[in-house]
């Protein structure tokens, strides 16, 4: 089988070159960052590609966008992304881009290399993976009224610190992230916890209003 692997990580991506190779796929191109994608399938016309789910800029959810656009442009592509930890907005985000073909997995589910293989041959047969773990997380969020299940880990933890009082710039010294990544979580945290439009502190006064009100929840 044909692979693309796509993951900013260098160490990852020789990681992921060995246990492919190891089960006789054939690595056809390891690229560094999303937006080399696109002409790299376009060159190489692979079966699958494997996405890291945080890639630069932002690391957040570039795989899950460039599993998107890629979807989009190549319907019969086999699509695989990992994460480090599961996220079931991810997962539904992905899969409402279309499920056929479509994988999420974390990567310790990938270390042994039969389950990798298996998981490559559902995807380039049409067919869609998701990570077990996952699936535990989409069940609970969906009988969870609690707003804060919303978030993702990342921003469960941006917003502990916004609760603290840190300012963007604190936040971001906190978790060794940019100032912009830490300002695009912000903005994640204000939509999808459906507070209104207005002046930015008080939606961030709304925030963390919300997490004193359901911290006890997580």
């Amino acid at each position: 089988m044909r692979v693309i692997t796509v993951d900013d990580s260098i160490i990852i991506r020789e990681g992921l070159r060995h246990l492919l190779e190891g089960e006789g796929h054939q690595v056809v191109g390891t690229l560094a960052r999303p937006e080399q994608a696109a002409g790299a399938v376009e060159t190489y016309c692979p079966d699958v590609v494997i996405l890291d789910i945080r890639m630069p800029p932002t690391f957040t959810d570039e795989g899950v966008q460039l599993a998107m656009s890629l979807r989009s442009t190549r319907p019969h592509l086999g699509i695989l992304v990992l994460s480090q930890y599961a996220v079931p907005e991810y997962a539904t985000q992905l899969l409402q881009g279309g499920a056929r073909g479509t994988g999420y997995l974390l990567k310790d589910r990938i270390l042994e290399p039969l389950q990798l293989t298996q998981a490559l041959k559902r995807l380039s047969d049409g067919g869609t993976v998701v990570d077990p773990d996952v699936v535990g997380e989409l069940l609970i969020s969906q009988h969870s009224q609690d707003p804060l299940h919303r978030l993702s880990l990342r921003e469960r933890e941006v917003l502990h610190l916004l609760a603290e009082g840190l300012s963007d710039k604190g936040i971001a010294e906190r978790l060794f992230l940019s100032k912009n990544t830490v300002g695009t979580h912000v903005r994640r945290i204000f939509d999808k916890l459906d507070l209104p439009g207005g002046i930015a502190d008080n939606r961030r006064v709304l925030a963390v209003l919300t997490f004193l009100q359901h911290r006890g929840n997580l």
